[in-house]
């Protein structure tokens, strides 16, 4: 059974390890990381950290028989509005999980107001998941030059 955990600096080499691991399967269907993401992981782990502690944002891992395999972290936080991102491990997709996490992360009392999401027109499986919780798609956009949608949810209105 999965469990949802807010990130903290014990998750780093396990967070490091579900990253490599899936690096191909979620460049795909989003823009790699770059290689200095993984050369600079521990520096970049630290300042999510700091910007938890700070409250800009939220980070979330999904563990599953203490494995990482999923992401949900709700980024940007400005007046009371996020926007939303995931990912899960591609020996975990399908099964259900990243509608659960995401789910599961939308119920935490962060007191937001609105919570914001995208993805690119051809990510079918993301674009079912953001309906399926409540989101609703608010206009066509550009992600690094691939079509796009943008969503939006209002929590408590789903």
């Amino acid at each position: 059974m999965a469990t949802v955990e807010r990130v903290t600096a014990a998750h780093a080499d396990e967070l490091l390890r579900f990253e490599r691991e899936n690096r191909a399967y979620f460049s795909r269907v989003i823009t790699d990381r770059g290689d200095a993401y993984f050369a600079e992981f521990p520096q970049r782990h630290a300042a999510l950290l700091a910007y938890q502690e700070a409250g800009t944002d939220h980070f979330h891992v999904l563990v599953d028989d203490g494995r990482i395999v999923g992401r949900v972290n709700l980024v940007n936080i400005v007046d009371g509005s996020a926007e939303l991102g995931y990912r899960i491990a591609e020996s975990a997709a399908g099964r259900g999980l990243a509608t659960w996490g995401v789910r599961e992360v939308l119920g935490t009392p962060y007191g937001l107001r609105e919570i914001t999401a995208r993805t690119t027109a051809d990510n079918l499986a993301s674009q079912k998941i953001l309906t399926r919780v409540g989101f609703t798609r608010t206009g066509e956009i550009d992600i690094n030059g691939q079509p796009a949608y943008s969503y939006a949810l209002v929590p408590g209105q789903t």
